[in-house]
């Protein structure tokens, strides 16, 4: 069919097998693409722990990844997460599923494990799975062995070390780009597959070449005209940073113990951006690139340079850890990249670390000397480190803060997740509707399944208007909407950041021109309320009942001290509220599960 690769390519590692089938009607005309292909191969895999050899590792490619779509080129990995040990997704914008399609190919299955270290290289049609005898190295080294060995030409998913040692939120690097949530760069470490490398030479071909080429340039001028163009190419996603913290008091500081940091200016981009950054650098399919070349020239920290750094690491290694010094918040990211490390779910353990430290139940002792009070900006790139490759404290952190803090009496309190990962930059005590966003996600607490936090800082996107942030009613429909939305724009693998440009009325053409199928607001709303069903019966087959819905104790219990939201926080019955209204809204019962009637209008009753 038009618009695809045309097949599902499936690799064993334990027995080295491969094998391709022809993608199937009902998985395009019932998915789509990107996400819920994803989401319905995973389901199909079963039920397995996640560092069996069982538990696949995906990467599909979304729909419009290959084309030439503003701002689409995203694709997508899941696997069962060994963080939450539930579904889990993360999402890139590197370059390795369009070299995916271009191989034809609209999915890639991994399964088993080999005996000893190795990369798969997939070239078209001809698939080999290789002796990857450089375990141990970086990201960036492990690209440039693959890329001296096949060519500058093939584009490298590779794990670091942390992958290597199993810490359960590694990440998988993408030539500079992560997939970062989940830890699904761990699963790839149990398997002993170092990376993933991949050429394709095939045309794609889409329904209507010149009405997608028409699109394109048609969407190309609203993009660079766009009010937020100059501010996201200038200064990259950290632009709206002294926003939250002034404007809305709602950027998490200390482990969740403020929600405005004082010290925010040095870690602002409207600070380090001027000093540090060389040139933009963009995703696949990019018109308005956010990523910024930073480079450290000079000091303790000379030669590091990274792509970044993004907003919600500037608030996990910045404002939660204390930390005020964009250089040694520079140096953590460029480790998390190397050693392929989730910053979020770093930096919030790390902040954990040191409000148990502050608090007297870690010592010195238990940090090999090491200073963990917060704002010591230096121990943030030592932590980052120590947790990578498993050392001291870093190996009981590395577990993620659910796991680490029942080890420590006391510490349960303020140990700040859902459902097992390590939130990111919103605190929800002043945006309700984003914390209910925390509680529905599947993947844990995220902010990108729901995108909602634009509409609840604003009070207006989309469909909704007169939306109230500091209050906790009518928020089912919102956010069960804001999901839907979201996940059309992973099914085809739009940049998020421009939501509020195409909406959902303007990638319909694109759909059409690509693939020939005309499809409704409503129809590519309901592909995506499928697939998020489907996401939710996979974690229903996993045990996640309603108990596991709920927010850290310090998010329902302690008001935000300081700032424009002061006194602001969500009550224990708020946060029960808001579920039961969500639960209506998506047709589930009271429990969280979707009724049998929901199942079968969505066509998915044999589940």
């Amino acid at each position: 069919m038009n618009g695809y690769g045309g097949k599902i390519l499936r690799i064993n590692l334990s027995n080295r097998k491969v094998s391709e089938k022809e993608t199937p009607k009902e998985l395009i005309s019932n998915f789509l693409g990107g996400d819920g292909f994803g989401t319905k191969l995973l389901y199909d895999e079963g039920s397995n722990p996640p560092f069996s050899e069982k538990n696949p590792v995906i990467i599909t490619p979304c729909l419009f990844t290959g084309f030439p779509v503003p701002t689409a080129g995203k694709t997508i990995f899941h696997s069962k997460s060994p963080l939450t040990n539930m579904y889990a997704e993360s999402v890139t914008g590197g370059g390795v599923g369009a070299a995916i399609k271009h191989a034809g190919y609209d999915s890639m299955v991994i399964t088993g494990s080999s005996e000893k270290p190795c990369y798969v290289y997939v070239e078209d049609e001809n698939i080999d799975i290789k002796d990857a005898d450089f375990w141990g190295k970086n990201t960036r080294e492990t690209a440039e062995i693959i890329k001296k060995e096949n060519g500058n030409d093939a584009v490298v998913a590779s794990i670091g070390i942390a992958g290597e040692k199993l810490v359960r939120f590694a990440c998988v690097d993408c030539e500079d780009r992560q997939a970062g949530r989940g830890g699904i760069g761990a699963v790839m470490g149990s398997k002993k597959l170092k990376a993933v490398a991949v050429k394709g030479s095939k045309d794609l071909t889409p329904d209507a070449p010149e009405k997608l080429l028409g699109l394109a340039e048609k969407w190309y001028k609203p993009m660079i005209e766009s009010s937020a163009y100059k501010d996201d190419t200038k200064y990259g996603t950290g632009e709206f940073l002294e926003w939250m913290n002034n404007e809305r008091g709602t950027f998490p500081t200390k482990n969740w113990q403020a929600g405005t940091f004082d010290a925010h200016k040095t870690i602002s981009p409207y600070y380090w951006a001027p000093i540090y950054v060389k040139k933009n650098k963009a995703c696949l399919s990019c018109v308005k690139p956010c990523g910024k070349l930073f480079k450290i020239e000079s000091g303790k920290y000379k030669g590091a340079v990274l792509d970044g750094i993004e907003y919600e690491t500037l608030f996990s290694l910045g404002s939660n850890c204390g930390n005020p010094d964009p250089e040694a918040l520079a140096k953590a990211n460029e480790l998390c990249d190397l050693y392929g490390v989730d910053t979020i779910s770093c930096g919030g353990a790390i902040g954990f670390a040191m409000e148990m430290y502050e608090k007297g139940i870690l010592t010195k002792k238990d940090t090999d000397g090491l200073d963990l009070k917060f704002g010591n900006s230096d121990a943030v790139p030592i932590m980052v480190e120590k947790i990578a490759k498993r050392q001291g404290i870093g190996d009981i952190l590395a577990d993620g803060v659910k796991n680490a803090s029942k080890k420590f009496p006391g510490s349960e309190n303020f140990a700040v997740h859902v459902k097992g990962m390590e939130p990111p930059a919103y605190d929800v005590r002043g945006i309700k509707g984003m914390g209910l966003a925390f509680m529905t996600s599947p993947r844990g607490a995220c902010h990108l399944r729901s995108g909602a936090y634009a509409l609840e800082l604003t009070g207006k996107f989309w469909k909704f208007e007169g939306v109230d942030r500091l209050s906790s009613k009518n928020k089912g429909e919102e956010i069960k909407s804001m999901e839907d939305f979201m996940t059309v724009y992973d099914i085809l693998g739009v940049c998020k950041f421009s939501r509020g440009i195409y909406l959902i009325s303007g990638v319909l053409d694109f759909v059409e021109a690509i693939t020939g199928m005309k499809l409704s607001e409503n129809e590519i709303l309901k592909i995506a309320e499928r697939t998020n069903n489907l996401k939710r019966m996979y974690n229903v087959r996993e045990g996640v009942t309603r108990k596991y819905f709920k927010l850290p104790k310090r998010i329902t219990s302690e008001p935000i001290p300081e700032g424009v939201s002061k006194g602001s926080y969500i009550k224990p019955e708020e946060a029960e509220e808001m579920l039961d209204n969500y639960f209506k809204a998506r047709g589930w019962d009271k429990n969280g599960n979707p009724t049998p009637e929901k199942l079968k209008e969505l066509g998915l009753e044999s589940i």
